[in-house]
């Protein structure tokens, strides 16, 4: 199956794909319409289906996490990191400022409580909580104060960086789900 990796949403003005899937994640619609393929299939609040594209997949945890939605919308963006260990806000890394974003930490690396893992200019970013570096921006990105710009897992279990949560295989497993019934197959 070709897959082709989009970040600016151009390939809709050169070819028209069968299947175009908004995984963005952006929490809004970006400029994705109903028209862009055959199928289209967004992730996440942003979107209604049967107006903006043709089908939504449910992203909020919870008993709706993968459910396809044929019209209307997902469940409104909650602005709140899903608890791990009790733990919410504090493992999320946000940028203190606007500026350019460098990680000195990488996926997988532990922290601890009061390090550095991360900077934006000149002003660090300090780890809330101890445990796994599980998600960090790339450098050289241009930032916005309050950008969410890594995530922190106090669960400690590195092999959790490098293997599908249950979050990811259940939206990857509706999206399949969507397509499947698009094509009739």
């Amino acid at each position: 199956i070709p897959l082709l990796i989009d970040p600016d949403n151009g390939v809709k003005e050169e070819i028209r794909p069968d299947i175009l899937i908004d995984a963005v994640m952006a929490k809004v619609n970006t400029g994705t319409g109903i028209d862009d393929a055959h199928l289209v299939i967004a992730l996440g609040p942003g979107f209604t289906a049967g107006k903006d594209v043709h089908v939504v997949v449910e992203t909020n945890r919870g008993h709706n996490l993968g459910r396809l939605i044929l019209s209307g919308q997902a469940e409104p963006n909650t602005s709140e990191p899903a608890p791990r260990m009790g733990y919410t806000e504090e493992r999320v890394l946000r940028a203190p400022a606007d500026g350019v974003f460098r990680a000195l930490k990488k996926i997988g690396d532990v922290v601890k409580t009061g390090e550095t893992v991360c900077m934006v200019d000149e002003i660090p970013v300090i780890a809330e909580i101890d445990g796994v570096l599980r998600g960090i921006l790339m450098d050289d990105l241009d930032v916005e104060k309050g950008l969410k710009a890594g995530d922190i897992d106090p669960r400690a279990d590195r092999s959790h960086c490098f293997t599908i949560s249950d979050k990811a295989r259940a939206i990857g497993g509706a999206v399949l789900e969507g397509i499947l019934i698009h094509y009739n197959i």
